[in-house]
């Protein structure tokens, strides 16, 4: 599979060290790389047993892409990055697995973590992905939007969440 879009919806896993290689490739200019990988998560803090054996993610094909690749032009505008790459994993997950990857590369650290920050904050409250979390005991629920994750979008200047897109997964 390529790893030269800049955004890329896809079941298989990803490798960091082969995205960022490919992100880095042939720019002499890249003075910093900072990422962020999310991965399938135990909600339950470990003071019991996991409450998440599995995370079914949905997206929309075509809306999901121009979505995202619309969040990056807007952070190459907003910081001084030379580049930006999101892959985002769809279908069922195990606990334990990488979900999500925010790749971002610029002259200067500070950019770079920034962007990435922005990036990250808009994939968890703007972009149409839907999770379904599954329990040991057999049941599963959506995830309704976190009310922390839309606080952190806002200082971005990021309003609405998928709080209102969750309207559409019921439509």
């Amino acid at each position: 599979m390529s790893v030269t879009a800049r955004v890329r919806i896809q079941h298989e896993d990803f490798d960091l060290a082969r995205e960022v290689a490919a992100l880095r490739s042939g720019d002499a200019r890249v003075g910093a790389v900072a990422s962020f990988i999310g991965t399938v998560r135990d909600r339950s803090g470990g003071d019991g047993p996991a409450d998440t054996t599995r995370m079914e993610l949905e997206h929309y094909p075509g809306m999901t892409e121009a979505s995202i690749e619309a969040m990056i032009d807007a952070a190459m505008q907003r910081f001084a990055i030379l580049g930006a790459r999101v892959v985002h994993r769809v279908g069922a997950l195990d606990a334990g697995a990488q979900i999500v990857l925010v790749v971002v590369t610029s002259s200067h650290r500070g950019d770079a973590f920034a962007a990435c920050e922005f990036l990250m904050d808009y994939l968890k409250t703007q972009a149409p992905f839907w999770k379904k979390e599954h329990r040991p005991d057999g049941s599963a629920e959506w995830v309704d939007a976190r009310v922390a994750d839309d606080a952190a979008a806002t200082r971005w200047g990021l309003t609405g969440s998928n709080a209102s897109a969750a309207a559409l997964r019921s439509r």
